[in-house]
């Protein structure tokens, strides 16, 4: 059975993209504050660069997510390619492993999400936009947001996840899939040509 191919990646401007990668061997890259400080300045940077709007990120030992909401087609790509290779070359040079390999895995992780809904679930990680809404200094400045946050936003992102809640965003980061309400992700899905994300995976039935 051969491998079923990735689909197209198409990123429209418009659309809030739930971005996330991780590196290779799960190779810990945050392990000080000035990993995650480094990081912050390539996001700023680059935002900049592309005026590229962030909304919100969480960083993590080997891995981390970025909520971004690109203006226009192909600003999301063309920002997390530079994001990538500006962060693997300073990373090499500042821990003088240049020449070791490859420090991401692979391309980065996307798909797209409602932005007129609660799209927004970090946590209490310190290097997030929870913590930096929550006092932090940080470089990282939060451009805009696509929903008006609520006055109860810090209690609904500590509220659990629903099961349903949980599977939705599993199949959205394996597979690329859209994230929200049903017609929400039939709509876009079939926009940005990502119905095959949609489609049951396993061996088709026999016919009889």
């Amino acid at each position: 059975m051969g491998v079923m191919p990735r689909p197209k990646r198409i990123a429209l401007g418009g659309y809030v993209y739930h971005v996330l990668n991780r590196t290779n061997g799960r190779l810990r890259i945050f392990c000080k504050d000035s990993d995650f400080l480094e990081f912050e300045r390539i996001l700023g940077d680059g935002a900049a660069l592309f005026a590229l709007r962030r909304c919100g990120y969480c960083l993590l030992g080997n891995h981390w997510h970025l909520l971004l909401w690109p203006r226009e087609d192909d600003d999301l790509s063309r920002f997390m390619r530079w994001v990538t290779l500006t962060h693997t070359q300073r990373y090499h040079t500042s821990h003088a492993t240049v020449g070791i390999g490859h420090l991401y895995q692979g391309r980065y992780k996307s798909f797209p999400v409602q932005s007129d809904r609660d799209y927004q679930k970090p946590g209490q990680w310190a290097w997030s936009t929870f913590a930096v809404r929550a006092g932090r200094e940080s470089e990282i400045v939060l451009r805009a947001e696509p929903v008006k946050l609520p006055p109860n936003w810090a209690r609904l992102v500590q509220a659990p996840l629903s099961p349903a809640e949980i599977s939705a965003i599993g199949t959205s980061i394996g597979r690329g899939a859209p994230f929200g309400t049903a017609p929400w992700v039939t709509a876009t899905a079939t926009r940005l040509q990502l119905q095959s994300t949609l489609q049951p995976r396993g061996r088709p039935g026999k016919c009889t």
